[in-house]
């Protein structure tokens, strides 16, 4: 037998890894990498079952015996009342629903008050309200006067709504599928690490054109990556679509344009009035049909399309409103505001600021600027007001959301009710993996062991040690002397200890107690206690 085999075997089996203590705090990276959105956990549980991976990364080469206590964000829930703003029913006024209908307006006129008329629309248009239902309602208001000219009888403009509207996306080959944007609009690529052969349309709800004549057609869009193969991609019309049986079952009329992207850039391009005289009198739907190859993978991007039609020309404005059922009849509802764009745009146009999308994101946070808009806005507001606030947010994964808060003046400023609370998790070590564990260290200061000796001088087989405690500051571990503290009443000093230290522990709090002692020298060592169902607290075996 070789000795040196022995030594090698020793040296193996023997425990590799650093003990160490430490604090860490969850990073929004932390947070983005677990896919938690919203910044914070959920609940306890997921922060339990999440937070060891981090440790493990951040600790690769911690072992058994190390602790690490865990600040964090933990959701607590959203202002009572704000989610029946934010998870409201959206009704966009058609052109139709406006007075002016008949002169093909698009919006109020400048001396008609949205107020006089918005109740009695969704009285006519939303069907079976329940009592308290809130609507947001978006409509458009005409800014100085209009004139007979050119209206945009339908408006799909994916850039500034930042979603897919009502159109529906349809893939028949492939995993890329259309995709909202906050800046571009809708966008398709079949491009994903490599070209990919994909066939993707997205088709309009049916757009009515039975009563419109001299219609034309417009789109903006962007286009790159096209390598020449313009006819990859199409822009299409049909008046048979059926949603059922899906676009391949429709006759389809391609509308071929004079003016459109090169193909190989990125610039936006506004194409010219397209004749649409062959679809008057008809009920149609629009598609972009996207395709890709696996050597030519376009990127199209969608900013808007209209549809033109003799009527009211004017510059608009877009403008929302919430109105709530209550009593039988809808009403403008109270204690709500709805940031609009010129209300971001107030805040800031420049990259980074509310106003540059029209949002507020995870880099541009409303706290960081509503407080000061709602000082200018409600100059004369009282201390404890209270006002729902409801705004566009943009997230990186889940697109275009409606979120909000209640705001609440205290001391003079709006503050948003905070929906996250700053809490802490401690977790240990057990050799394999990290788990929570609620232990909390402790070292005994001089106090503590005269306290201890006090309480214990009088109790039989503990006057010596006592005494020597008080006397020394340490506990004497020394078996066979008559100061001897054993390991059973090294547990009842502690339980006698905590009971003064932490009075209100909950049942199965744990505590790792440092202290001093003498064995012929001066040393430390650490006792691990818990407190069970009885109240007292026993080795943590």
């Amino acid at each position: 037998c070789d000795p040196l085999d022995d030594i090698n075997a020793d040296i193996d089996s023997q425990e590799s890894y650093v003990v160490g203590d430490a604090n860490y705090t969850v990073t929004t990276k932390d947070y983005s990498d677990l896919k938690l959105n919203f910044g914070s956990f959920s609940n306890v549980d997921d922060a339990k079952t999440m937070i060891p991976g981090l440790l493990t990364k951040a600790y690769p080469v911690w072992g058994k015996g190390s602790s690490v206590l865990v600040d964090y964000k933990l959701y607590i829930g959203s202002a009572p009342g704000v989610s029946s703003f934010t998870g409201a029913t959206n009704y966009a006024l058609a052109n139709a629903d406006y007075p002016g209908a008949g002169d093909n307006a698009i919006g109020f006129y400048p001396n008609e008050d949205s107020d006089d008329y918005l109740a009695d629309i969704l009285a006519a248009k939303i069907s079976s309200p329940t009592e308290g239902q809130n609507i947001l309602v978006k409509y458009k208001q005409y800014v100085g006067e209009p004139v007979v000219g050119v209206s945009n009888y339908y408006d799909g403009d994916f850039q500034t709504e930042k979603t897919l509207l009502d159109y529906t996306s349809v893939s028949v080959l492939g995993d890329q599928v259309w995709v909202e944007t906050p800046t571009y609009g809708a966008k398709m690529s079949g491009y994903a690490s490599g070209a990919k052969v994909n066939e993707d349309w997205l088709i309009s709800t049916e757009i009515d054109l039975t009563n419109q004549t001299n219609v034309s057609f417009q789109v903006n869009q962007a286009l790159n990556y096209a390598s020449g193969q313009l006819d990859l991609l199409k822009i299409l019309v049909s008046s048979d679509y059926n949603t059922a049986a899906g676009p391949s079952a429709a006759t389809w009329a391609e509308i071929n344009l004079s003016t459109k992207p090169a193909g190989n850039n990125w610039t936006f391009v506004t194409s010219e009035d397209y004749d649409f005289s062959a679809f008057e009198g008809k009920k149609i739907y629009l598609a972009f049909k996207y395709e890709s190859t696996t050597s030519v993978a376009a990127t199209w991007e969608i900013a808007r399309v209209l549809l033109k039609v003799p009527g009211v020309e004017g510059e608009t404005m877009s403008k929302e409103a919430f109105y709530t059922y209550t009593g039988g009849v809808w009403k403008a509802s109270t204690g709500v505001y709805f940031i609009s764009d010129a209300d971001f745009d107030s805040m800031g146009e420049g990259s980074g600021q509310p106003g540059q999308y029209n949002n507020f994101s995870s880099s541009i946070s409303p706290d960081a600027y509503l407080p000061t808009f709602l000082k200018v806005k409600y100059p004369y507001a009282m201390e404890k007001d209270k006002l729902f606030v409801i705004y566009d947010y943009y997230s990186s994964s889940s697109g275009a959301q409606i979120r909000g808060n209640l705001y609440t003046v205290t001391n003079g400023v709006w503050l948003g009710h905070q929906s996250t609370i700053d809490t802490s998790l401690q977790f240990g070590h057990d050799g394999t993996t990290w788990v929570p564990d609620n232990t909390i260290k402790y070292t005994l200061v001089r106090d503590d062991y005269t306290f201890i000796g006090t309480a214990l001088e009088t109790v039989s087989g503990y006057e010596t040690p006592s005494a020597s405690a008080k006397n020394y500051g340490n506990f004497d571990r020394r078996v066979g002397n008559a100061a001897f503290w054993s390991d059973e009443m090294l547990v009842k000093a502690m339980d006698v200890l905590l009971a003064k230290v932490d009075p209100s522990a909950a049942v199965g709090q744990k505590y790792l107690m440092t202290y001093a002692i003498y064995n012929g020298s001066a040393g430390v060592e650490s006792i691990s206690v818990i407190k069970n169902a009885e109240g007292k607290w026993v080795a943590n075996i």
